[in-house]
């Protein structure tokens, strides 16, 4: 399973160059969706009210933050962080030697990621990566699971579910996928990183769904 999962990671990494590297370095980040984030409130007011928009918001920001903390239980990281430490980290594909065929450890690695061509020549080293890593990537040390997955699907079938639009559900597919791909991009997960982070995601964005409708359905019923 681990061979499948790293067999395409390499297949999926690549280097498209700088313009590429900057696209995905802007995906990953958080800027480049505040006017979707805007879009979804406004869709969401529009259907449910400043009420119903309240709502959306709490369960949303409760949703989330409990998919990040899920995450950080695997990487050792976070509020839920020491809950199980007897699970074993992964580390990200930029720091997993057997990418590369180094017989290193992931720390030995981590160093030379942040090394110059120069200085890797120098230590003996070739600057020719298996794994493409843009510089401004190089950060963290473990991906298991994927808190980006985790957090951008809850987020997406919450408002799905809320909006109910054929074109939004469709543009927050796309919007997911290519969160999801940057990171892969960017090397800071597996494929099996973001499956795994997806999932508890998916748990999270229907129960807050779930629970948003049962309380609308209360606040209806009180009035």
């Amino acid at each position: 399973m681990q061979d499948l999962d790293h067999s395409l990671f390499l297949a999926l990494n690549f280097d498209g160059g700088p313009l590429c590297d900057r696209l995905m370095l802007a995906l990953s980040g958080v800027a480049m969706w505040v006017p979707l984030y805007a879009l979804i409130l406004w869709l969401v007011w529009r259907r449910e009210g400043w009420r119903g928009t309240l709502l959306f918001l709490l369960l949303a920001a409760a949703a989330l933050g409990v998919a990040d903390m899920v995450a950080g239980i695997f990487k050792h990281s976070g509020l839920l962080g020491d809950l199980f430490p007897g699970i074993t980290p992964r580390w990200r594909p930029m720091f997993t030697p057997a990418l590369e065929g180094l017989d290193i450890s992931p720390d030995s690695l981590r160093t030379l990621r942040r090394m110059t061509p120069e200085a890797l020549a120098a230590a003996g080293y070739a600057s020719d990566w298996a794994v493409h890593v843009p510089a401004e990537a190089v950060s963290g040390r473990f991906g298991t699971v994927s808190a980006h997955a985790a957090t951008i699907v809850a987020m997406s079938l919450l408002a799905i579910r809320t909006i109910r639009r054929r074109w939004f559900t469709l543009l927050m597919v796309l919007c997911a996928a290519a969160i999801c791909y940057s990171r892969i991009y960017l090397a800071k997960h597996f494929p099996a990183d973001i499956l795994w982070g997806a999932a508890p995601g998916a748990l999270l964005g229907w129960g807050a769904d779930a629970l948003r409708r049962c309380l609308t359905r209360r606040s209806s019923g009180s009035e």
